[in-house]
């Protein structure tokens, strides 16, 4: 897939950047050792790094699911079924408020309508603030799904997430019955438009009957009261002891039960059904609501721990072999999705070895210009790509399915010894043997049929247990078995221990996009979102060091994961280097090397094959040029803004051995008119973060209207002017780079970008002036004085 063309490049540059070390070695700075010496590091670091970055890409491999087999080998049989593996899905939440509940409610509806046989699929939503506005949601979900999915069916609908859906005005019809799908469509609609009151209403619907319950019961706590008139066993709105965030009891609850195997046709229309199901399958799939025990004496893990209690109360109740997990934000936009995963996971050649299939992230409500690199086309479709050839991409945190035994820590077919054994140490599981024993039978069930799922009650007590929150005391939960603890991004982290222990993956892209989520449009919490990844990142490179991960990991795997997890220390160099102006500024002392024409071809040649090769990549990655810009434009922004902190507080955790990055829930708003679609882009919400990248902008404005008030006073030599001249052209390049963040900062002043440029103009004319006016005072040349008039008096030689 990689073109020759592409590989010359790479070669070529590689040659230029050896050749131009070469020639700085033998010609060093001696005006300035000090600025050589930093550059000559810095130069070196970005030349690593970034054959790093090539090498991941070298043997980029596009692996396409074949779907009419799948349906071939394991749906079209005599009898009429399916033989498609059972499948848990998990989706996390917390906050019904910082992640708008309607998101939520809007991926379970997408998962429940999914083309995959109804009776092998579950749904397990892990809500870790233990709300009863998640779990009543979940209940208006379970009934408004009794028409929502059997609508999807009969007429065949895409995107199967109603908001999604109904948001979009035309769409080509692709059902069986045409002339049904006006009534149908409207029908709908009202409904939905009915089911988003009810999910509004919660928020007050709820909190008048507790009051209403307490005004009867008289007790001292104001308790939060279901529907049945008991009292909630989670976080309560008025928290108190064992009701309260981080401190309640442990929840599960099957909002619907497991289907039976045939077939199971609605009613025709009548006035109690509106809609005529009679020739469509009207059965969903299993439901089930989880908020794990919390107490004070635990740390809980944050999303990481939640996934850990979701594995085993799912080994408990389906042990279904496959999973898949999603962000409460995100939807399934293509209902072909779990089958195209499927695809891989079955493959005879070397599915059995495959431990995760990963999906790239889409997201909706991301401004056209996507000013902040929210799509992130270049990680996903050319980074992921390229690990394709080689072990296979990382695991990215959300639509990525896993085979449930390589989670448990098990090692792949390929590395298992003569002697193997599915459980060699129980003890590390824990000390609930139904979970235990329930390990082979997921490994087992991965080609045969599955066993019916266990039902709730008969089980109540192992599943109080396994959600315990001192369950996993002594076991290897979150070290080699399930997700990874103690880390920022225990996505990647936990992706990378299973192709430790020799597991592979692969890449997954479809058309339409298989899921789509939110993203944040704030500059705020995007650099925040940044700092998380960045931290983590690093902290990974110190803990996890993937130079040292032995022997299952192929060696080019380790170069990616390096330079995956390195990448924040380049900050260190860029900053030197974006700073530099003030040098020559007030010394005058420039990092330009000698001779300077020689200099220039060198960059000249290096730049150019960059470029080059950006372009080359575009094309064999599917990428636009504005994924690429946008790329190039935050890796600076990142740097001035974000990495430099994430360094030190890397560097600083290692010294004083103190907490790494901690981990902080992007806010997500829900919107509902296209006029407020965007109007959290053109907020400005304050924070130390962006001070950096202000001073790095004000810098490199000031370095363009010095040279400028330089170049007028002739405060240079001929040498300096070519040697500023670059040095303008850098300054210009930078704040180009910059110009995302620029708007930003200006909040709803950004609608006009051309305010932006008169700025920088009169920014310039002004340091230009301040220049002039230091060089005249200095000189004498200018007298400034002020008559008892208050006139100014200027020398005639002005023309005034």
């Amino acid at each position: 897939m990689r073109t020759v063309q592409s590989e010359l490049l790479t070669l070529l540059r590689l040659i230029a950047i050896v050749l131009f070390f070469i020639w700085r070695i033998r010609h060093p700075h001696a005006d300035g050792m000090w600025l050589w010496w930093i550059s000559m590091v810095g130069d070196l670091w970005f030349g690593v790094t970034w054959l790093l970055n090539q090498v991941a890409k070298l043997n980029p491999i596009k692996r396409v699911p074949d779907l009419a087999l799948l349906k071939q080998q394991f749906d079209d049989l005599p009898d009429g079924n399916s033989n498609l593996p059972r499948l848990d899905v998990f989706i996390n939440t917390v906050d019904p408020i910082n992640e708008p509940m309607i998101y939520t409610m809007n991926s379970i509806l997408s998962i429940l309508a999914v083309d995959y046989p109804v009776d092998r699929t579950a749904t397990y939503l892990s809500d870790d603030g233990g709300s009863i506005i998640h779990y009543e949601g979940l209940l208006e979900t379970a009934n408004f799904a009794l028409l929502w999915v059997p609508f999807c069916r009969k007429h065949c609908i895409e995107p199967r997430a109603p908001e999604s859906y109904f948001a979009v005005k035309s769409r080509p019809y692709t059902g069986n019955v045409p002339d049904e799908f006006v009534d149908d469509h409207r029908r709908m609609s009202r409904e939905y438009d009915e089911f988003k009151v009810r999910l509004d209403a919660l928020f007050t619907k709820i909190p008048e009957r507790s009051d209403a319950y307490n005004a009867e019961a008289k007790e001292g706590a104001k308790a939060t009261w279901m529907a049945d008139g008991t009292q909630w066993p989670g976080t309560w709105f008025d928290p108190a002891e064992n009701h309260k965030k981080g401190q309640h009891a442990g929840i599960v609850k099957v909002m619907l039960n497991h289907p039976g195997d045939e077939p199971q046709f609605g009613a025709p229309a009548s006035a109690a059904n509106p809609l005529d199901f009679s020739a469509v399958d009207v059965r969903l799939p299993m439901l089930v609501y989880i908020s794990r025990e919390k107490s004070p004496d635990y740390d809980h893990q944050k999303k990481a721990g939640a996934m850990n209690v979701q594995l085993r109360v799912s080994a408990l109740l389906t042990n279904a072999p496959f999973i898949i997990n999603f962000d409460g934000d995100h939807y399934v936009n293509n209902s072909l999705a779990f089958r195209a995963a499927m695809c891989f996971m079955l493959d005879r050649r070397d599915g059995d070895n495959t431990a995760f299939v990963q999906f790239p992230q889409r997201f909706d409500d991301v401004d056209p210009t996507d000013r902040y690199c929210n799509h992130n086309r270049v990680f996903f479709d050319a980074t992921l790509l390229g690990l394709n050839g080689i072990q296979g991409p990382s695991y990215v945190g959300t639509g990525c399915m896993f085979r449930r035994i390589a989670v448990y820590g098990i090692d792949p077919p390929r590395w298992r010894s003569d002697d193997f054994k599915i459980v060699d140490n129980a003890n590390k599981f824990g000390n609930s043997m139904s979970f235990i024993n329930s390990i082979p039978s997921a490994a087992n069930q991965e080609w045969s049929m599955t066993s019916p799922p266990a039902d709730e009650e008969s089980i109540k007590e192992e599943l109080d247990n396994v959600m315990k929150c001192a369950y996993e005391e002594g076991t290897e939960f979150g070290k080699e078995i399930g997700w990874v603890y103690n880390i920022a991004t225990e996505d990647v982290v936990t992706g990378f221990r299973l192709h430790r222990t020799g597991w592979r993956s692969m890449y997954c892209r479809i058309e339409p996009d298989a899921f789509r989520g939110t993203a944040p449009i704030n500059l705020t919490e995007r650099l925040y979102q940044i700092l998380r990844w960045s931290g983590g990142s690093l902290e990974m490179f110190f803990s996890h060091c993937p130079l040292l991960a032995g022997r299952r990991l192929n060696f080019m795997q380790q170069v990616a994961y390096t330079n995956m997890t390195a990448y924040p220390i380049s900050s260190v160099f860029l900053v030197f280097y974006l700073l530099f102006p003030v040098i020559w500024i007030f010394r005058g002392e420039f990092y330009i090397q000698k001779p300077f024409p020689t200099y220039v071809l060198y960059l000249v040649i290096v730049i150019v094959m960059t470029e080059l090769i950006g372009m080359v990549e575009i094309k064999w990655a599917g990428l636009t040029l504005l994924d690429w810009i946008r790329n190039e434009q935050f890796y600076i922004i990142g740097a001035t803004a974000v990495y430099p902190l994430a360094t030190l507080h890397i560097v600083l955790k290692l010294v004083f051995r103190g907490k790494g990055v901690s981990f902080k829930l992007t806010a997500k708003q829900a919107t509902s008119t296209v006029n407020e679609k965007y109007a959290e882009m053109y907020m400005v919400h304050w924070t130390p973060l962006l001070i950096p990248t202000i001073v790095v902008i004000a810098v490199n404005v000031g370095a363009i209207g010095a040279a400028i008030g330089k170049a007028i006073v002739g405060g240079w030599s001929l040498l300096q002017m070519a040697d500023a001249s670059l040095g303008l052209v850098f300054n210009a390049w930078i704040l180009l780079l910059i110009y995302p963040f620029a708007l930003g900062i200006m909040g709803r002043w950004s609608k006009r970008p051309y305010l932006l440029f008169i700025f920088f103009v009169i920014a310039f004319v002004v340091v230009a002036a301040v220049v002039f006016a230091i060089h005249a005072a200095r000189t004498g040349s200018v007298r400034f004085h002020f008559s008892h008039s208050g006139g100014a008096s200027f020398p005639t030689s002005w023309g005034f």
